[in-house]
């Protein structure tokens, strides 16, 4: 289960951060009108009020360095290495990630920047500051799955984005994911998909 942030020793030197960013912050129009209308439509469906969209990124200290971890797309440029990409994927279709705008990219950046992180709500949210676990959530970045960005490939009832990466990560290196909740108010679509593809993996072998 994650610590309170309100608790949480910023000297300490081993621990992963969570953030939990709105959707569409920064000006991302495309983002957040897409957001608002899936949720629109999900909320009409079900029956209850729309919520605030969240994406999330993890920031990881360990050993004197900091990394970032994130997803974004499209990925801007084939300059991958300056920003530690790790993996990519394709966003709508397998068939058309050959074109950059759609693929996404999963970056575990030394140092690196997370945009818009000065918006982030109730962030940041300590989810670990153990050293075993700390650096497994580094080790396993390259071991995500490439699934299709926007589907559900593994029938979760979920889609697969950049929270997926998130929660996968966690569940995958020992954290309880699923005890880790958006602020009130708030929902992370693909949160669920990345836990239980996590789970399937780790049944798998």
């Amino acid at each position: 289960m994650g610590m309170d942030p309100s608790a949480r020793d910023d000297t300490h030197p081993t621990r992963v951060d969570l953030y939990w960013i709105p959707l569409g912050a920064g000006g991302a129009g495309f983002v957040r009108l897409n957001g608002r209308l899936y949720e629109a439509i999900r909320a009409r469906a079900e029956r209850r009020t729309p919520l605030d969209l969240y994406h999330t990124a993890l920031e990881v200290h360990t050993g004197g360095e900091r990394f970032t971890i994130e997803s974004a797309w499209p990925s801007p440029d084939r300059d991958t290495g300056s920003r530690g990409v790790e993996v990519e994927g394709p966003v709508g279709s397998p068939r058309l990630s050959r074109l950059r705008v759609l693929r996404y990219e999963v970056r575990c950046w030394r140092n690196g920047t997370i945009p818009d992180i000065g918006e982030a709500v109730a962030s940041p949210h300590t989810v670990t500051d153990d050293p075993h676990t700390t650096q497994r959530v580094l080790d396993l970045v390259p071991s995500l799955p490439a699934l299709t960005w926007g589907r559900d490939e593994t029938g979760t009832g979920d889609m697969w984005n950049s929270n997926s990466v998130i929660s996968w990560l966690l569940t995958r290196s020992g954290i309880a994911a699923d005890t880790v909740a958006p602020p009130p108010g708030g929902s992370a679509p693909g949160w669920k998909a990345g836990i239980e593809i996590a789970r399937l993996s780790e049944a798998d072998g």
